[in-house]
């Protein structure tokens, strides 16, 4: 199973799945904005998250979201730092979720221990030569744009082989800025510029993203395109109802190996992938 170089030891030493909680600490995320404002809340949920079988906290402060806007980056610390500071000093291994320089700089100040740029580098120029400077992952989306126009985004002439090449160029700028290859993870990035119907595919052909030879993160937990999957009476399954097609999501990319899946419901993925480990572990 690849992983990305520069993980704390007991992350290293697991051979499956890992399983990434989502943690946002906004008020307008798509899932749970508005849940985990209260620092207090939302540390508590992390832990409880851990208690479930999550290996990595995923910790962000602003919404990616179809349609949202930028917030300042002050607001942004304001949100992420308290939760950061509160779980470093419980041991939590913290992914901080962000585009920005200045709030990667501070997460990992405060005990971050990897980065993860739905941008890939992209959307803060400073972003890539910052973290060149360490020795934790990063985490590498594809990404055409902000999220207030990415759905006018999603022209592709093959979305499987469009998504692969674009993401092995902008993995090559961000080993040209410094950041050893070994240290980055992927994420194809599903329902980031891509229509509903554009994220069968990725998933459908993973073996044409597996052969950049990289760790790869699977971000597809309770998003539209599950959804509209399972519409019911014209009406789209609203997100909280989504953790079963989520889980099988997650059972079949701990079947393929994947590095990790990124989640809000730990507990359902973890179990998933605590099955799939036994069965491929039994003689």
């Amino acid at each position: 199973m690849l992983q990305p170089s520069g993980l704390p030891d007991n992350l290293r030493n697991l051979d499956r799945t890992l399983v990434m909680g989502v943690l946002n600490v906004t008020p307008d995320s798509f899932s749970d904005g508005g849940r985990f404002n209260d620092p207090d809340i939302a540390t508590n949920h992390a832990l409880q998250m851990i208690k479930d079988g999550a290996d990595i906290i995923d910790i962000g402060g602003e919404s990616t979201r179809p349609g949202s806007e930028r917030i300042s980056v002050q607001a942004e610390l304001d949100r992420v730092l308290p939760v950061i500071s509160a779980l470093a000093d419980s041991g939590v291994a913290i992914s901080i979720d962000t585009m920005r320089v200045e709030v990667a700089q501070a997460a990992v100040a405060a005990g971050a221990c990897m980065v993860n740029d739905v941008s890939g580098g992209k959307s803060d120029p400073e972003m890539l030569g910052y973290v060149a400077s360490l020795n934790t992952p990063y985490i590498l989306m594809h990404w055409r744009g902000p999220s207030n126009i990415m759905n006018t985004l999603t022209d592709y002439q093959d979305v499987v082989a469009d998504v692969t090449n674009e993401i092995s160029k902008q993995v090559e700028v961000a080993v040209a800025a410094g950041i050893a290859r070994e240290r980055i993870a992927i994420d194809p990035g599903i329902g980031f510029a891509k229509t509903v119907d554009q994220n069968w595919p990725i998933l459908k052909h993973l073996d044409v993203l597996e052969e950049l030879g990289l760790p790869i993160l699977m971000g597809a937990s309770r998003k539209k395109f599950l959804g509209e999957l399972l519409v019911k009476d014209g009406v789209p399954r609203n997100s909280d109802e989504r953790e079963s097609a989520t889980t099988a999501i997650s059972t079949l990319m701990a079947a393929r190996g994947l590095w990790a899946v990124r989640v809000h419901d730990v507990k359902s993925s973890s179990d998933a992938i605590a099955v799939v480990d036994r069965i491929a572990k039994t003689p």
